[in-house]
């Protein structure tokens, strides 16, 4: 893609509020100064928003403090003006009832933040999973000069000389317990092995899938996805950001320019060849939805579905970030997907440069983490999009952390109502399942639970675990988390609360599984289908007020991104009427 940068020097939107001596401007400016700033500083530099997720609240994101004031001094050094923003910050080990569900209000949040306040530029500082995709949503709403700079992963866990995964060893351990192999006191003495320094999930988690999101969108400079928290090059790479934006306000380099439909499809194969999580279809669809760009469910099963998954990262193989890192990291499997030929190569990048001038150098150094094709996990990765009767408009699974044995499979459907019904009887010695069973859970999606949380994976029965099973089919309209993994069928739409066929699923039921042909299959007539969806009553009542009945009322599906209906396309950056 060729990008003409704009000329330099010209007004920028910051000088709307700080610009010339009238009395509107001396309002404005006059106030900023009680934090002792000198007047020359507002003489038309670029005000550049540090957009800053950290919270105490947030653990993924609580050494971003640290980062900001490595961004702020990139921005001095290039000449800008640093001003940091605190911004919502969803956390999806705190928030109930799913960080999921305020994913769209804090795009609403940074959104207006960007737009009615003079910054003409933003560095977003992000983490936790939902940080990152809804300060690329709010970013790609105003479409003012942005850049991502994520706080990195965690180190490795260690626990009696094996590798613990955060998530991953967390559902395993949980699982161990249940059969009887591990000791609570021994789940108790892993836990404190699990989460041993600043920042995200270690696996190839959400986290980790939308810090290689940004970076293979382009929103972030090349290498950024995978450096560990703590380590001194991630503090470089913030401090780089923040020099890199002030020459993108200059430029006038903006979130359309980088995030077009090529670099969505350049995610997608990406998300496959790292194993990427399911998460990532929903905030992919619904950042496209912001930029104007038309994302499809079939974008996802037609560029990623030949996509070998190489990188051998829990949950889908066995290493994790930090190895990641020391490997290479995303540079090594862009250029591996360039080499390929299902790279577009000539996508342009917020450092100006197109995707292959950031990557084609790279080199692989430890080719057991990074795999060569030929010994790929699984020559078909990406994103599997079901269809069929019992999801008209698709679900998705992910073949990388499926059971093979699975992936064609009919079986007797078990059925839980919710959530609580799940977890009432999944215990109970007499609950007529058995491995061959397909486990399904109804309203879990983005109106049933509200906000479509991280239960999708279901746990399995202890009599099936005590058996040695580890895996079962299971079908929901929930997510699961990143770390997680199985045979799980996610986000199937319409969900059971809009009257999805999901919802008239009844124990006893045969269900067929078929990947390979991507189908999804409820084992019932037509007739008696509409006959069930007529009689159906729907058992989700809608939050009474506030933020979740809004949530409630305008939330779409998962198949198109679970925002919210009156947020599609770009709204612009135009400044408001001063009230002064």
């Amino acid at each position: 893609m060729t990008f003409k940068p704009a000329e330099w020097p010209r007004k920028l939107r910051s000088q709307h509020w700080y610009g010339g001596n009238s009395r509107d401007t001396i309002y404005h400016r006059g106030w900023l100064k009680n934090q002792g700033y000198p007047h020359d500083l507002f003489d038309g530099r670029p005000i550049i928003g540090i957009l800053n997720t950290w919270s105490d609240l947030t653990p993924c994101n609580g050494h971003l403090r640290e980062l900001a004031e490595k961004v702020r001094a990139g921005i001095w050094e290039a000449g800008g003006f640093p001003v940091e923003v605190p911004v919502f910050s969803a956390s999806e080990n705190t928030y109930r009832p799913t960080a999921m569900m305020y994913r769209n209000l804090a795009a609403m949040a940074v959104e207006e933040a960007m737009r009615g306040q003079p910054i003409d530029g933003a560095v977003l500082l992000v983490g936790c999973d939902k940080t990152t995709p809804s300060l690329l949503m709010g970013a790609a709403s105003t479409d003012i000069p942005s850049i991502v700079v994520t706080g990195g992963p965690m180190l490795n866990g260690w626990f009696r000389g094996e590798r613990i995964g955060s998530g991953t060893h967390l559902w395993k351990f949980s699982e161990a317990v249940k059969a009887g192999e591990m000791t609570q006191e021994d789940f108790l003495e892993a836990e404190q092995a699990m989460s041993r320094s600043s920042g995200t999930c270690n696996t190839m988690g959400t986290a980790s899938t939308m810090a290689s999101m940004a970076e293979a969108l382009g929103m972030a400079l090349s290498g950024n996805a995978a450096i560990p928290a703590v380590d001194s090059r991630r503090r470089v790479m913030a401090q780089m950001t923040g020099r890199r934006i002030v020459q993108m306000v200059k430029d006038d380099l903006k979130p359309s320019d980088v995030m077009t439909k090529q670099a969505f499809e350049n995610a997608i194969r990406t998300n496959g060849a790292i194993g990427g999580s399911t998460n990532a279809v929903i905030h992919l669809l619904a950042i496209a939805g912001r930029v104007g760009i038309d994302l499809t469910l079939d974008d996802w099963d037609r560029c990623g579905r030949d996509i070998p998954t190489i990188v051998n990262l829990m949950p889908s193989g066995k290493y994790l970030m930090e190895e990641f890192f020391y490997a290479g990291g995303l540079p090594v499997v862009l250029k591996r997907l360039g080499e390929a030929g299902v790279l577009h190569k000539d996508a342009l990048t917020v450092s100006g440069e197109t995707i292959w001038d950031e990557v084609s150098q790279a080199r692989n150094w430890d080719e057991d983490v990074i795999l060569p094709v030929e010994r790929a996990l699984t020559q078909q990765g990406g994103i599997a999009v079901l269809r069929g009767n019992l999801a008209p408009d698709g679900a998705v699974l992910k073949p990388s952390a499926a059971s093979p044995h699975l992936m064609q499979h009919r079986g007797r459907a078990v059925v839980f109502e919710d959530i609580d019904d799940y977890k009432a009887r999944i215990n109970d010695d007499a609950l007529d399942i058995d491995e061959t069973c397909i486990m399904v859970m109804k309203n879990c999606g983005p109106k049933g639970y509200p906000g479509m949380a991280e239960v999708g994976n279901m746990g399995l029965p202890p009599k099936v675990l005590k058996k040695g099973i580890t895996d079962m089919v299971r079908i929901s309209d929930a997510r699961m988390s990143g770390t997680a993994y199985g045979t799980v069928v996610l986000h199937t739409s319409p969900e059971a609360a809009r009257g999805g066929p999901l919802a008239i699923v009844r124990s006893g039921d045969f269900i067929e599984l078929d990947v390979p042909n991507r189908r999804l299959h409820l084992d019932l007539s037509d007739e008696e289908i509409a006959q069930r969806l007529a009689d159906w009553k729907n058992p989700v009542q809608p939050p009474v007020s506030g933020y979740a009945r809004m949530f409630h009322e305008h939330v779409e599906g998962a198949d198109t991104g679970a925002d919210f209906d009156f947020l599609k396309g770009p709204r612009g950056s135009e400044v408001g009427r001063d009230s002064h």
